[in-house]
């Protein structure tokens, strides 16, 4: 309850010298000053509702429309990886197409072209799984 009032009493305090500062401008300022007043000594909680109400908003936005589907992405990108299996047909970052023939904890091994050139990527490297099988188009794609 002390900690109310410290934030109310401050509160009072800035609305008073607005209210003042307000005054002294002249007969408009002074009626807007003394309304101000009024609302902040009857009710100092809406004077914190709207001094912190459109932070709330901007991270309320910013949540839903940011943070919210990266997060999503995130987790669909972080379960492509970890249900890579061998055969797959993957694309890497590089644009590089090829199929998978080995799995390590975290490195993917490739067979790349017509001679199955093998070389070993790092498993975040895989962009994406295509859906084409390798066993239904096996001279498609060599």
């Amino acid at each position: 309850m002390d900690f109310l009032d410290k934030l109310l009493g401050i509160g009072r305090a800035i609305a008073e010298e607005a209210g003042a500062a307000a005054a002294s401008a002249g007969a408009a300022a002074d009626a807007a000053g003394t309304a101000a007043e009024t609302v902040a000594e009857t009710n100092p909680i809406a004077m914190l509702i709207g001094t912190f109400l459109p932070m709330v908003l901007i991270f309320v936005v910013f949540y839903f429309f940011l943070i919210r589907p990266q997060r999503k992405k995130d987790k669909q990108v972080k379960e492509m990886l970890n249900n890579l299996k061998v055969n797959d047909r993957v694309c890497t970052i590089g644009g590089i197409y090829g199929t998978i023939t080995g799995i390590r904890d975290d490195q993917v091994q490739l067979c790349v072209g017509n001679q199955n050139t093998t070389f070993w990527i790092a498993r975040w490297g895989i962009r994406s799984v295509e859906e084409v099988s390798i066993e239904n188009d096996a001279e498609a794609l060599n």
